[in-house]
């Protein structure tokens, strides 16, 4: 199928409830003190999972979406622990209506300064006006209840009909004064809204970067100075790999750095040689051809090694694909190895590590089934060595392999059970036709399949198509 992602997510709750708005079953109440955590949501000291479902019916209305927040425990994360939100949910602003993909992009970070962390939600198509598909951003305000309400942020007069507003989205410091920021993608010009915020969604101010039309954001520190550095790549005429440049606060203003040799559509950033500074990972998923000689067949990824200044444009960069050594399988047309990346410690040795997603890997007869391949940092930086390759057809990994589930069409890192590990949080956006997740627990050899967990877009009522998985909030 190769359909190339757009941030979607889903599950199962009844009719009722996503008529109505807000489902909270069972979401854990919070401690006195909120933990600050991004992606805690209800502060009680567990990271918690969202997920989009741009997909999902709301009622009778087709496609208006959904987003899913999963709340993390010392037991991980289960269906019945959860809340559903559309924007057809008390408190949240706008209405569901056919097409809008509320849930297309997700980002998490605490913006009101409250210490409960918050979630941006993209609606990449929302209607505005008498205009259509111009997009929106929300933001669902955390609690000791978890999330609920909410603000939409402010929306720039110029943006015109389908071009995809809040196509991504990313929350950092990106200034180094201690408030977290917004960034969004989509239309002709990158925004920037400076937190704080205030409950309305009113930041501090709002700039804009014409940069272009670009649709993904990666965020993350990558010289170690506290602010967080932002890179958005993009195509442009006479690259066919893909622009990439990051830009870092200087103390008085953001000063933007090429790297001309790398290319990539998706990313992740995270200190796989435990020196102190982020490592930018890119991915490039797509095999070389005439028009884009570069790359490897099947997709490959490759790390740029933060620094003082960020990545130096003139380094090496280590490369990795599926005929690296170690790496399981072998790279093949269309396996898509690299559309998506998350980094995060699964084993708790101190250095990052990456899964690395390939939602098109055919496995015997069962075409763009899957894999998810973790890849293990150490002291020399991320490595093939020890990888380990997972698919619904590994042992203790629910389901089956089945043709066009796609399996690692998304994944996360994130530590749900605050054991010191990251679980593996694998999105397969086509599964059963609606999307599921699967969560394998982290331990020190890695991503256990013991104990796995299981989540479906009807196991969380969600009508329709759904698209669950097709975003994980970062």
């Amino acid at each position: 199928m190769h359909q190339r992602p757009a941030r979607l997510v889903l599950a199962t709750v009844t009719a009722a409830a996503l008529t109505g708005g807000l489902l909270a079953l069972s979401a854990p109440s919070a401690a006195a003190a909120p933990s600050g955590l991004a992606g805690d949501f209800n502060g009680d000291g567990y990271r918690d999972v969202a997920v989009g479902a741009f997909g999902a019916d709301v009622g009778s209305v087709p496609s208006a979406g959904a987003v899913v927040v999963l709340y993390g425990s010392s037991s991980g994360v289960t269906a019945s622990r959860r809340t559903v939100i559309t924007q057809n949910s008390a408190g949240v602003p706008g209405a569901a209506e056919e097409g809008d993909r509320f849930g297309h992009s997700l980002a998490a970070g605490d913006l009101d300064g409250d210490g409960y962390s918050d979630l941006v939600v993209g609606a990449q198509y929302e209607a505005i006006g008498d205009r259509d598909g111009v997009g929106s951003i929300t933001v669902l305000w955390g609690g000791a209840s978890g999330l609920s309400g909410g603000a939409v942020l402010p929306q720039p007069s110029t943006l015109a009909e389908w071009g995809g507003f809040g196509s991504g989205v990313a929350v950092g410091d990106f200034d180094d004064d201690g408030d977290a920021d917004v960034t969004v993608t989509g239309q002709d010009r990158t925004r920037l809204y400076r937190g704080p915020f205030t409950r309305t969604g009113t930041p501090a101010s709002h700039t804009s970067l014409p940069l272009g039309s670009t649709y993904e954001v990666i965020a993350g520190d990558l010289n170690r100075d506290g602010a967080a550095e932002r890179v958005y790549p993009f195509l442009v005429d006479g690259d066919p790999g893909g622009e990439i440049s990051y830009h870092r606060w200087t103390g008085t203003a953001y000063a933007e750095t090429e790297l001309p040799a790398a290319d990539g559509a998706q990313g992740t950033v995270g200190d796989v040689n435990g020196d102190g500074y982020g490592d930018l990972v890119l991915g490039e998923h797509e095999d070389p051809r005439a028009a884009k000689p570069g790359g490897h067949k099947g997709g490959q990824i490759t790390v740029w090694y933060g620094g003082p200044t960020g990545p130096d444009p003139a380094q090496t960069p280590t490369v990795i694909h599926q005929d690296t050594a170690g790496v399981p399988g072998g790279g093949e047309t269309g396996d898509l190895f690299g559309s998506a990346l998350s980094a995060g410690d699964v084993n708790g040795d101190g250095y990052a590590d990456v899964a690395v997603g390939a939602f098109g890997e055919d496995l015997g007869t069962k075409q763009d089934t899957g894999t998810v391949t973790v890849l293990f940092g150490s002291a020399s930086g991320l490595t093939g060595t020890g990888a380990k390759q997972y698919s619904q057809d590994t042992s203790g990994v629910p389901g089956s392999n089945e043709t066009n589930d796609s399996f690692g069409q998304t994944v996360r890192l994130v530590d749900l059970d605050k054991n010191g590990k990251a679980d593996l949080v694998v999105g397969a956006g086509y599964e059963n036709g609606y999307g599921a997740i699967t969560v394998l627990r982290g331990a020190s050899t890695g991503p256990t399949t013991s104990g796995a967990t299981f989540v479906s877009a009807r196991d969380v009522a969600l009508k329709g198509g759904a698209n669950f998985a097709w975003a994980i909030a970062q």
